[in-house]
């Protein structure tokens, strides 16, 4: 009796290890799949990522004057050239962001170079599970396009 016992309890204690493990598994690919964001653009390869400013470690915020705030996002978005290697293209961005009740925020970016990585950074405000509509202009040299992303902000 007391092993039939043992073996039930060892029985649900693996079926519920299993169940962890695999939905860990499936989030853990989930963000692993999204973590790179990036849109396509004849020869150019446009990076970007939405992010609460908190997740910039103190030291880096202050260099690059980023104000860390559980309401303050960052915007970070990277160019590539695909026909050159994938090099950092310079180029002027603008654009604005807008939540879903039609509230319009300016970006304005600013240029950030390290070694020869280019990063272009914009402050967003936002509060808890705010969805946003980033809709930004990228002008190089050649050419202007229009990267649109959404991205739902959560307050820590």
């Amino acid at each position: 009796m007391f092993r039939s016992i043992l073996k039930n309890s060892l029985k649900t204690i693996l079926n519920t290890v299993f169940k962890t493990t695999l939905v860990s598994t499936l989030l853990f690919a989930h963000f692993a799949v999204n973590a790179e964001q990036f849109k396509t653009f004849s020869n150019l390869e446009v990076h970007y990522i939405a992010l609460p400013s908190t997740f910039i470690q103190p030291e880096v915020a202050k260099k690059y004057g980023i104000k860390r705030s559980k309401t303050n996002g960052l915007l970070n978005i990277s160019i590539l050239d695909k026909t050159q290697n994938k090099a950092a293209v310079s180029a002027t961005l603008t654009g604005t962001g807008r939540n879903l009740i039609g509230q319009t925020h300016q970006l304005t970016f600013t240029e950030v170079k390290e070694g020869k990585a280019i990063y272009y950074l914009s402050d967003y405000p936002y509060t808890n599970e705010e969805i946003v509509n980033f809709e930004i202009k990228i002008k190089t040299q050649n050419r202007s396009n229009i990267l649109k992303f959404q991205h739902k902000f959560y307050v820590e």
